[in-house]
């Protein structure tokens, strides 16, 4: 009795061990105003646009004064 306590706690342990090790990480974004975006920016879609043009993944509208801000992976 005693030696299958001993063998389900150790693939127990294994098991939570293992878990641990698999964390899943998040890829940063970097940002980065527009050059091609001109006026204050009320459409994220038009954003996104500009931003593709100019070789980012999108583009979203940010801040008081209504920037345009590109995006991509970093």
């Amino acid at each position: 009795m005693e030696g299958r306590f001993c063998r389900i706690f150790f693939l127990l342990l294994i098991v939570l061990a293992s878990q641990e090790m698999m964390v899943p990480t998040e890829a940063r974004v970097c940002q980065s105003q527009s050059h091609g975006f001109h006026g204050s920016c009320w459409s994220n879609h038009n954003c996104a646009l500009v931003c593709r043009n100019e070789g980012f993944s999108g583009g979203r509208c940010r801040g008081v004064r209504r920037r345009c801000f590109c995006t991509k992976l970093c």
